[in-house]
């Protein structure tokens, strides 16, 4: 199943929450990601957060290239533009990080990657959008402003995607706060896939909460 830069785009503005994840072994991300996936969030963030990373990250995403190719590997806590060629060597579909980084945002555009950089102020935004970002995350997203800050933004930028990560609730108030504000898509991690949950084993705890998530979202664009 293909996974160009347009339909990675689509995909996640269309699931509106990205699970954020990591795990040093592989076959507890594998357990997870096939949870999220059942439960319609095929675009997966990986997070780029220990030695080795980059290892476990070809291991699940080998898996998923034959196992469930509907699912869409992404990664995040990318800071330079070395570690996204090395994580798009692996087969990630999509590359966030918490900064802006022009040289990261080149060797993305150069493969037709998407690129959500973390951005927190307007001028971050337009340079980010200036580099061919179409989806910019806001982050840390409650400490820059919440979602009165995206409506501010889109007041005078209304061509603005963004998707806020650090401050969002699966619950339906704060989701109906933050997309009612305008935002595209969010980053949820720990909030969503529970530290408790990964520990017992709890696929089906994890799938019904990415669930019940991505349907809330989906009856509050549809008011």
């Amino acid at each position: 199943m293909p996974h160009d830069r347009m339909t990675v785009l689509t995909a996640m503005m269309d699931q509106g929450v990205i699970p954020v994840f990591f795990h040093p072994d592989a076959e507890v991300c594998i357990q997870v990601i096939q949870a999220c996936s059942n439960a319609g969030a095929k675009c997966i963030e990986f997070t780029n957060r220990s030695d080795f990373a980059s290892h476990t990250f070809l291991e699940v995403a080998r898996h998923f290239a034959k196992a469930d190719p509907s699912v869409i590997m992404g990664v995040g806590s990318i800071v330079d533009a070395p570690t996204a060629g090395i994580y798009i060597a692996n087969g990630a579909k999509f590359i966030v990080g918490p900064v802006l980084n022009a040289d990261v945002a080149k060797v993305c555009n150069r493969r037709m990657i998407p690129y959500s950089p973390g951005c927190g102020s307007a001028s971050e935004i337009s340079q980010a959008q200036e580099l061919g970002c179409e989806i910019v995350k806001l982050f840390p997203g409650e400490s820059v402003g919440g979602p009165a800050f995206v409506k501010n933004v889109l007041g005078p930028m209304p061509w603005t995607r963004l998707m806020p990560t650090g401050g969002v609730e699966p619950e339906e108030a704060s989701l109906r706060e933050w997309f009612g504000a305008g935002i595209v898509a969010c980053g949820m991690g720990s909030k969503l896939i529970t530290n408790p949950q990964v520990a017992a084993g709890d696929w089906r705890g994890i799938e019904d909460r990415v669930r019940a998530t991505v349907e809330t979202i989906r009856r509050l664009r549809a008011a």
